[in-house]
């Protein structure tokens, strides 16, 4: 059997890739799980505080579930998840890992700057409360201690340096209108894993949440084809779109 591990990112929820899972349970008699993180499944919308080694262990607790009853695993991280899962297929057997938005790098200055004006735009004619980014980022500032920021940061920081331990066939995807997570964490990663087979797509019209935006169907079809595809092989080398 097949196990299937899909993470979600800071502040966020399995919503998150909820999409890709949904598609994956329809489409597979795989075993697929999306845990929430600590912290993140509270009902006033607001993070607990815990550490990034609780998020870590959750991911691992995960993991060794799947690896009783499954024989092959596939792990998908969005986001934060992208970090932890490359952590996971730096120090476990992981047959192929997708990274999706992965944060080895976060807040793409630019990206943000044009936010920010498409936001003032929305102030000046009155619709700022219609404006999704604007509330987006109003959520994320009221539900997010400092604390939990600053344990976010710890962990981008303690496990980057795994990515170079990679060696799993992986699969990257990079939406290039994302404002939280630059281009170049998806092309940082693809120069920094040792993986022999890995691919890297960069979706032109897509912001953060990739399984949510315009581009989801392209999204779900890249993961779907790069974990069903039994062609591939390491010896094959490396793939870039």
């Amino acid at each position: 059997m097949i196990g299937c591990l899909c993470l979600h990112g800071f502040t966020g929820s399995p919503y998150e890739v909820e999409p890709l899972v949904h598609f994956l349970k329809e489409n597979t008699d795989w075993l697929v799980v999306s845990p929430t993180f600590p912290g993140h499944d509270t009902d006033d919308g607001r993070m607990e505080r815990v550490t990034y080694q609780d998020w870590i262990h959750t991911a691992e607790k995960e993991l060794r579930e799947l690896q009783k009853t499954c024989d092959k695993i596939y792990v998908v991280g969005f986001s934060m998840g992208g970090i932890i899962a490359g952590y996971l297929a730096a120090s476990n057997k992981i047959d192929r890992l997708v990274l999706l938005s992965a944060a080895a790098h976060y807040v793409s200055l630019l990206r943000l700057a044009q936010d920010i004006k498409h936001m003032l735009k929305d102030l000046f004619k009155g619709n700022i409360k219609e404006n999704e980014m604007f509330q987006r980022y109003v959520r994320k500032f009221k539900g997010t201690p400092l604390s939990m920021t600053f344990q976010f940061r710890s962990l981008i920081r303690s496990l980057r340096p795994y990515l170079k331990k990679v060696n799993t066939p992986t699969l990257i995807i990079q939406g290039e209108c994302d404002g939280v997570v630059p281009k170049k964490s998806a092309q940082y990663i693809y120069n920094t894993i040792r993986s022999k087979n890995k691919e890297i797509i960069y979706l032109p019209q897509s912001k953060h949440i990739i399984c949510h935006d315009i581009e989801q169907e392209d999204v779900i079809r890249h993961v779907y084809r790069f974990l069903t595809d039994t062609e591939r092989d390491e010896a094959k080398g490396e793939v870039t779109s």
